[in-house]
């Protein structure tokens, strides 16, 4: 059992689902507008996807460390791929740093950059209630399909907020942890830089293999489950909800196999939903075929805009 925890956690750091270009299957180009919010949803899961898998890759690398799990030695730590890292304790605080400098595990994003965990040494990350600190020194993530690419800077959270650790997940049933930030930097490849926020849970639990359902955690006015927000690159200011739970599952090779965001305070709201077909029908497990997600919004002139594409 525990080499089959060391498995699932090597592949849940591996989990990569980022937007790629939307483009009409037609000859009519698309409005400004029309391209700012495809725009914006890119840039979002981009941002969402990147910083929870900062979170993976400590659950990975914690896993393996006694220190900072509060569990038995003789352990060996697991740490992403391209990446270094120096464990040190001093100031009454625990410390990993991970620096990464080359391709990701799944080799379709290259990341370059520091990042420290950080949590006080009378925590072991296994409590109830333990509180890791990210501090992310400009990691430079770059997508290999395009060689577009993110900066990402600032202080989040974790929580631990059931307490247990990922490896004895089939034997508790459920571990839920909760990511917050006040406010991140997001630089784009305009040169573009933004404050973001975070609020958002993930609960871990075991149903033939690990299952992680996230869910927004912020209220702003009458909008509820909301994840992400603050200003996007155009100037905009906006909100993003997990509309309908984001569901990765194992047994379906860690991919998102359903769920729904919508973007809020736009020229128009978008609603992208997952776990699709190639008809924009929600599937099933489709194997080694890919799931397609579907993003709507409506334009200025009225005409709904509908885009369908594998991820």
């Amino acid at each position: 059992m525990k080499k089959r925890i060391q498995f699932l956690l090597a592949a849940v750091l591996a989990i990569s689902v980022t937007f790629i270009g939307c483009k009409k299957t037609d000859n009519s180009s698309t409005t400004n507008d029309d391209s700012a919010l495809t725009q914006h949803s890119e840039d979002q899961n981009s941002f969402s996807q990147n910083t929870d898998d900062m979170a993976n890759d400590f659950n990975l690398a914690v896993d393996g460390n006694a220190a900072f799990e509060g569990k038995e030695t003789g352990t060996t730590t697991v740490l992403p791929c391209n990446a270094d890292a120096i464990w040190d304790s001093s100031g009454g605080v625990r410390r990993l740093t991970i620096t990464y400098h080359g391709l990701n595990c799944a080799g379709n994003r290259n990341r370059a950059g520091v990042v420290v965990f950080s949590m006080p040494l009378a925590q072991h990350w296994k409590d109830v209630g333990a509180v890791l600190t990210i501090n992310v020194q400009n990691l430079v993530i770059t997508r290999v399909s395009d060689n577009k690419s993110i900066t990402i800077a600032g202080t989040a959270t974790v929580t631990n907020v059931t307490g247990g650790r990922i490896r004895d997940l089939a034997t508790l049933g459920t571990i839920t942890h909760s990511i917050a930030s006040s406010g991140m930097t997001v630089t784009f490849d305009n040169g573009t830089s933004r404050s973001w926020q975070i609020a958002k849970q993930r609960v871990f639990t075991y149903n033939n293999g690990v299952v992680i359902t996230t869910t927004g955690t912020h209220t702003d006015g009458t909008i509820t489950g909301i994840s992400e927000w603050g200003t996007n690159r155009f100037g905009n200011a906006f909100v993003t909800a997990i509309t309908q739970p984001m569901i990765i599952r194992q047994d379906c090779s860690f991919r998102i196999t359903s769920g729904q965001i919508t973007h809020y305070k736009l020229s128009a709201t978008i609603v992208a939903t997952f776990g699709l077909d190639q008809a924009g029908n929600p599937t099933t497990c489709p194997g080694a075929a890919p799931f397609y997600f579907k993003i709507v919004w409506t334009g200025n002139n009225g005409v709904v805009r509908t885009f369908i594409l594998p991820y």
